[in-house]
C-alpha cells in the first residue's frame, strides 16, 4: 500500500492517467491525496471530476480555487471565464451529483504532522487551529445556507487575520488564505496581485511558508496552486503544482518515502501560455 500527492489536476485528464499508470496506481490498496483545482482550464474537467468521485473510497481531496469558483458559476454567482471548461460539466445528466460531492470536499486536510491544503495556511495559524477553521468554511458548504455562502465568497478582504472576524469576513479570509494564498507580508497580510516567480516578489513580500516563526512549521505541509514555484522539497514543506496545464509536468509524491514522480503534459489536455492560475 503506497499514499501519493498529487499536484493541481485542473482536468488535465489524459495526464493524470498517465501519472495513475506510472505509479502503479491500484484502487484496492493505495491512496491518492489530491491539493485541489482538481478541475478547470484543461480540457478534460469532466472525466476528472467523474473519476474522483467514482474512486472517492481511495482518495481525499482537499478543494481549490477553481473548484469552488466552478461551485459559484453552476449557482449562477459569477459568470465563468473565458478560459473556463467545466461546461460540460454543467451540462451533463450526473451534474448534480457531480457538483453535489465536490461541494462536499475538505477544506483542509491532516494525518499524524502531515497537513495537505491547497494553496497555504497563515503564519499565525498552528495546523491544529487551521484545521478548526477549515471546518468552519466546511459547515458552511455543507450546510442549508451555502448558496449564500458561495454568493458572497469573493473578494479581497479581510487582507489580515483577526482572531475576533465574524461572519463572512471571517470565512471569507479562512477560504481566501486556504485557497489563494502564495505571499504574504512579515504580519501575514495577503497580496493577491502576485502570481510569479520567486524573484520577481514585490519587496515588501515572502512566500508564505518563509514568514519567522510561522506557527505551522512543526507540520509538513502539502499544497499546490503556485504554479510558477515549481516543485519544491524540504524537510516541512513540499509544493506540487508543476504546471501541467501549462504545459509542465503532473507531479506526485509517495508520502512514505518522499520519492516523486512526474509525466509530461498530455498533448490532449491543450497547455496553456499563461503560468500562475
Amino acid at each position: 500500500m503506497a499514499t501519493y500527492a498529487i499536484g493541481d489536476i485542473q482536468g488535465c485528464y489524459h495526464s493524470f492517467l498517465s501519472l495513475l499508470d506510472l505509479i502503479q496506481f491500484d484502487a484496492s490498496k493505495d491512496q491518492l491525496w489530491l491539493v485541489g483545482d482538481l478541475i478547470n482550464r484543461g480540457s478534460g474537467s469532466l472525466e476528472t471530476l467523474r473519476w474522483a468521485k467514482a474512486n472517492e473510497s481511495s482518495l481525499v481531496m482537499v478543494l481549490g480555487n477553481h473548484d469552488l469558483h466552478t461551485l459559484a458559476v453552476a449557482e449562477g454567482f459569477v459568470r465563468a471565464h473565458r478560459s473556463d471548461t467545466v461546461q460540460p460539466i454543467f451540462d451533463a445528466p450526473d451534474r448534480a451529483e457531480l457538483l453535489d460531492w465536490l461541494r462536499l470536499r475538505p477544506m483542509i486536510h491532516a494525518d499524524g504532522e502531515l497537513v495537505m491544503v491547497h494553496a497555504g495556511l497563515l503564519p499565525q495559524w498552528e495546523a491544529g487551529q487551521a484545521l478548526e477553521l477549515g471546518q468552519e468554511v466546511e459547515a458552511a458548504l455543507r450546510g442549508d445556507g451555502y448558496h449564500s455562502f458561495l454568493a458572497h465568497m469573493y473578494g479581497n478582504y479581510p487582507l489580515r487575520w483577526d482572531d475576533g472576524l465574524q461572519g463572512m469576513d471571517r470565512l471569507r479570509m479562512i477560504t481566501n488564505a486556504m485557497t489563494r494564498l502564495r505571499v504574504c507580508k512579515r504580519d501575514g497580510e495577503m497580496d493577491f496581485h502576485f502570481k510569479g516567480e520567486l524573484v520577481d516578489m514585490p519587496a515588501d513580500t515572502m512566500p508564505w511558508f518563509d514568514v519567522p516563526a510561522r506557527q505551522s512549521a512543526d507540520s509538513t505541509v502539502i499544497f499546490g496552486h503556485w504554479s510558477a514555484l515549481g516543485l519544491q522539497q524540504r524537510d516541512n514543506l513540499y509544493a506540487l503544482d508543476t504546471g501541467c496545464l501549462w504545459g509542465g509536468q503532473l507531479t506526485a509524491l509517495r508520502l512514505e518515502d518522499r520519492k516523486t514522480f512526474q509525466v509530461p503534459c498530455h498533448p490532449a489536455d491543450g497547455p496553456r501560455a499563461i503560468k500562475g492560475s
